[in-house]
């Protein structure tokens, strides 16, 4: 069953401790669909920890959303988002293992800051409409990434520059753009939602974790 796990919720397979996940929230915060998400990883065979960057804030309203994201104060947030990784590590079934990340939006953008910092603890990044202007030439992980065809967030210089970042730093990705897409389209209760496609990258994102965290 799952259970909450301090700052954050946390979920183990049904029999049993398997690879791990780390799993971090858009702008909106630890919401049900986080966890409905984290659920789902798990029954995967993943051990999921999905922590609260929102510091208890769920939001409805996007705008109020990007405001508390700006005013966030991103030492704490760095901080909690690497501590983090230590409490999934010690729950996972291989504690010595490298772990995975799975990030949204916000949540995206630090999951690849964070796999370019903890080098030898992050195998697996999937980022979902997320990026990052950091050099990526520390990183040791793989990378998937999805792309809304119409995003009003992330611009296509982002993804481009990101492309380039990853190349230069040797590092094996692939980035993968859903047809008729806007910002959000894989977070269920969002004007944005696009069933087939989060279908779509479901299947390309566990796919992927279990080929890399095997």
């Amino acid at each position: 069953m799952p259970a909450p796990a301090g700052t954050g919720y946390f979920i183990s397979p049904a029999e049993g401790p398997g690879p791990g996940v780390l799993l971090l929230h858009s702008f909106w915060g630890l919401n049900r669909a986080v966890k409905d998400t984290a659920n789902d990883l798990a029954d995967a065979g993943f051990t999921v920890f999905a922590p609260d960057l929102a510091d208890g804030l769920v939001f409805e309203d996007r705008d109020l959303a990007m405001t508390a994201l700006a005013d966030a104060d991103m030492n704490v947030a760095a901080s909690l988002v690497q501590r983090s990784v230590g409490v999934l590590r010690r729950a996972s079934a291989d504690r010595t293992a490298p772990i995975g990340v799975v990030g949204y939006g916000s949540g995206a953008s630090w999951g690849l800051w964070l796999s370019a910092r903890l080098i030898d603890e992050i195998a697996a990044v999937v980022t979902y409409y997320g990026s990052q202007t950091i050099s990526m030439d520390t990183s040791n992980a793989s990378y998937l990434c999805h792309w809304a065809e119409d995003d009003d967030i992330v611009g296509d210089h982002e993804v481009a520059d990101l492309g380039l970042s990853l190349q230069m730093a040797k590092r094996p990705f692939r980035f993968e753009h859903y047809e008729g897409t806007t910002h959000g389209f894989a977070e269920p209760g969002r004007p944005s939602f696009d069933q087939a496609a989060k279908d779509l990258a479901w299947a390309n994102t566990t796919t992927f974790l279990k080929q890399e965290l095997r």
